[in-house]
């Protein structure tokens, strides 16, 4: 499956949980690990983690295995790695603390629906 379809293939999982402000993070030539991050809040621990297992049922679901899922005990944050795609999960007040978003600000932020 190529970048951008996993890329919708995630977001779409996230918005059939209701996941909260989802964030696409372009990462493409200023990184070798991804070529995108995805970034969305949960409700609560149990939202967080409905979220995560929403979006490695979709990937399982199309044939795209999961290299590692981190967190999934603690449910603040889950990240999932999907290779050209990692997603992050996280509660608002762990977001706003990590802050990823300015870490990478010089990348372009798509947004949820994919457009600059």
């Amino acid at each position: 499956m190529q970048a951008e379809q996993l890329k919708e293939l995630v977001v779409g999982a996230l918005e059939d949980v209701k996941a909260q402000d989802v964030s696409i993070i372009d990462v493409r030539g200023r990184t070798s690990v991804t070529d995108y991050m995805v970034l969305a809040s949960g409700t609560s621990n149990r939202h967080v983690k409905s979220l995560a297992d929403s979006v490695l049922s979709e990937a399982r679901d199309q044939g795209v295995k999961a290299s590692n899922v981190e967190g999934a005990n603690a449910s603040d944050w889950i990240l999932v790695d999907l290779g050209d795609v990692v997603v992050h999960v996280m509660m608002p007040a762990t977001r706003e603390f990590y802050d990823l978003e300015r870490l990478w600000r010089d990348a372009p932020d798509l947004g949820a629906a994919g457009s600059e």
